[in-house]
């Protein structure tokens, strides 16, 4: 009743009457949003401003995606805290993509921030924007203004030691990871973060002195040589360790080490049905069979390692090294000719495509591919054969009759066009389609009705002068 009742009063302007049913019912249901609008709403009718405020944060504490709160918060601060209007418009333009303005907006806040933790959350947050725009110099300098205050958390030396990771500057995360124990963070994540990175420098040695992580300690070992130790202690670790993808690299790394590297790709294989199509998968399958010799593979694997990784020029490059050495794979000749489409090379693409065709002379992807791209070229009566050869394969390939008639079209082949156009409406299911390619079909046979008439009346004309 209190929610009709407050409806109600609000309908009539008694606001205050409002405000207080809306509050009964609030009261009730402390995570209704849309109870939370209301009495933010009338809050500001009445100018309750401070009171707006708390119902709009705890809209955002709900869904951090709420526009109305933002612009309602805004609103509320722009001419009396002008720290808070900049955050909330910064938040704001963040949400909608809106980098740039964002930036520009957490900058503007910091000027008007008043406490040294206003100051850190700010910059905190200017760094996460420039590590989203891939600008992580930037990102590093705010960090390193941070560490010029005190009261900091872990994470903030963490997150620093990890920008320098992405960048390989080992260095430069060793420094900042010993400054966060210096500030008294002396705590197994700070401990694991050194262990990590002077591991990934090359300085297992180092690495073992800090980390208490018994997979990572073999790691370490493996990597100092130590292999028929590390192997002992990995065969005699706990059945729970056994679960874990990483006791599955540890294998592998042994018997890589081992040079036994049948071993190494089935332990890869385990660690692959753990962590599916993981980079490091691709990345390990490639070491292992450089080190074994089988320049195809690991060119075929290093080409994977690179799509992971986004890197896609790197990974063509990779395939055509895998190319020239066997070119009958009609797997990778279609990852390959779709790598090359997507970065713009076409007619290389097609290359690939008609070797795929060659291998395989009924196979209907590329052969769709081809006329596609015959088509793409204005080349209709290629993208006819093609076409003609799909349908060889398959005669109740819809999409593909669909094609050829309106490639007979282009081609100015309207008789053809028709008897394609009958093939499709014997076929077709949906109601609409069939009405779509039915009004296609009269109006062609309209028009060859009605160029047969013009040619005939022509003739007509044409008889009676010869005889004139």
């Amino acid at each position: 009743m209190s929610l009709q009742l407050a409806e109600q009063f609000e309908a009539n302007e008694q606001y205050e009457q409002a405000y207080n049913e809306y509050l009964k019912e609030y009261e009730q249901h402390p995570d209704d949003i849309g109870l939370m609008e209301r009495l933010g709403h009338l809050s500001l009718i009445l100018e309750k401003p401070e009171d707006a405020a708390k119902y709009y944060h705890e809209i955002l504490n709900r869904d951090l995606t709420n526009q109305l709160a933002y612009e309602q918060l805004m609103s509320i601060y722009e001419n009396t805290d002008k720290y808070k209007y900049y955050v909330y418009r910064g938040n704001k333009n963040s949400l909608e993509g809106k980098l740039d303005f964002a930036i520009n907006d957490f900058k503007k806040a910091i000027s008007h921030a008043t406490e040294d933790t206003q100051i850190v959350m700010t910059r905190l947050t200017l760094a996460n924007l420039y590590r989203q725009q891939g600008n992580n110099l930037k990102a590093i300098d705010e960090f390193n203004y941070i560490l010029e205050y005190d009261n900091l958390h872990e994470d903030i030396f963490l997150q620093l030691a990890d920008i320098y990771m992405q960048d390989e500057a080992y260095t430069s995360a060793i420094d900042a990871l010993t400054r966060a124990k210096q500030k008294g963070f002396d705590t197994d994540r700070v401990n694991e973060g050194l262990a990590a990175v002077y591991l990934k420098s090359g300085n297992p040695a180092k690495a073992i002195e800090y980390t208490k992580d018994e997979l990572l300690k073999l790691q370490c070992m493996l990597e100092l040589g130590q292999i028929k130790e590390a192997y002992e202690k990995l065969q005699s670790l706990p059945d729970e360790y056994k679960s874990s993808s990483r006791y599955y690299t540890l294998q592998a790394q042994y018997y890589y080490s081992a040079k036994d590297f049948d071993k190494a790709l089935e332990c890869i294989d385990e660690y692959d049905k753990l962590s599916p199509n993981s980079p490091l998968t691709f990345q390990m399958r490639a070491l292992v069979y450089d080190e074994n010799g089988d320049e195809y593979n690991a060119h075929l694997n290093w080409g994977k390692y690179h799509i992971t990784r986004q890197n896609n020029d790197i990974a063509i490059n990779e395939f055509l090294n895998a190319v020239q050495i066997k070119d009958d794979d009609v797997e990778l000749l279609f990852t390959l000719a779709a790598l090359l489409t997507e970065n713009g090379e076409v007619n290389h693409a097609a290359e690939y495509y008609e070797k795929i065709v060659k291998l395989d002379p009924d196979n209907k992807e590329a052969l769709h591919k081809l006329a596609s791209f015959r088509e793409g070229i204005g080349d209709y009566g290629k993208q006819i054969e093609y076409l003609q050869r799909i349908i060889e394969v398959d005669s109740n390939d819809l999409p593909a009759l669909k094609e050829l008639a309106k490639a007979y079209e282009k081609n100015r082949e309207a008789s053809k066009a028709v008897e394609i156009y009958n093939k499709c409406i014997e076929l077709v299911k949906d109601p609409n389609e069939y009405k779509l390619i039915k009004d296609k079909l009269d109006k062609l046979e309209s028009s060859a009705l009605s160029e047969q008439n013009s040619v005939g009346l022509i003739d007509k004309i044409m008889n009676l002068f010869n005889k004139n």
